[in-house]
């Protein structure tokens, strides 16, 4: 079982210099119904894995500039603790990467969710992070993909970085776009401390091929 809310979507401030149009409110309800349904299913996906309930933050959506993009994440995940997080590009209709930020304390807990009796040593936990990473992501992608009816795929996960402060994962000077469209939802579980956070970001090309994508999409209904 799981629960989630109605997607909110942030625009970008008019004080901030951006070079993005943004969507129309039209596209931005599209985009919101979207959001909603994949994120919704990556929750449904964990749930059974995990045989837990699974609860959903509301989805945010923004836009989001190089320069701020660590406050921008800091703001959705604590900036003092440590991380381990997955990486997995996406691509064909639209281009993109998707991160799964774990919080420490949620990555020593998913052992347990999943019904191992004892701790696991390092090798064994990055596998474990992987295997959640790919379900929630490949599930995101495929709600994406299955509502807009477009091509898309995604690649294997990688290993990002594990037991590490957040401002040492996401990196400015290290990322290609200079504006990029952001998607999150945090995940948890009752009563457990198991949550995580997905981040998608779209960059520029993206945003504008997603614009024409949302269009074709409301014609179809």
């Amino acid at each position: 079982m799981y629960c989630t809310n109605t997607v909110s979507f942030k625009p970008a401030s008019k004080t901030t210099s951006m070079s993005i149009q943004p969507y129309t409110e039209d596209q931005n309800d599209a985009l919101q119904e979207v959001v909603n349904i994949a994120m919704g299913q990556a929750g449904d996906s964990l749930a059974r894995i995990l045989g837990h309930f699974v609860g959903l933050s509301v989805p945010r959506i923004r836009l989001v500039t190089v320069e701020d993009v660590i406050k921008t994440v800091t703001d959705m995940v604590d900036e003092n603790a440590e991380i381990s997080a997955v990486r997995q590009a996406f691509s064909n209709a639209l281009r993109g990467e998707a991160i799964v930020a774990f919080a420490q304390a949620g990555a020593d807990d998913l052992a347990d969710l999943m019904g191992y009796d004892t701790d696991l040593d390092q090798s064994a936990e990055q596998e474990l992070l992987l295997e959640v990473s790919n379900l929630l992501v490949g599930a995101v992608i495929n709600g994406i993909s299955d509502t807009l009816k477009t091509d898309l795929s995604f690649s294997a996960p990688s290993l990002m970085a594990q037991r590490t402060p957040l401002d040492q994962v996401l990196v400015p000077e290290q990322l290609s776009w200079s504006h990029a469209l952001l998607m999150e939802v945090n995940f948890t579980v009752e009563d457990r401390d198991f949550h995580c956070h997905l981040l998608m970001f779209m960059t520029e090309g993206a945003i504008d091929t997603l614009r024409d994508i949302l269009d074709e999409f409301m014609d179809s209904i």
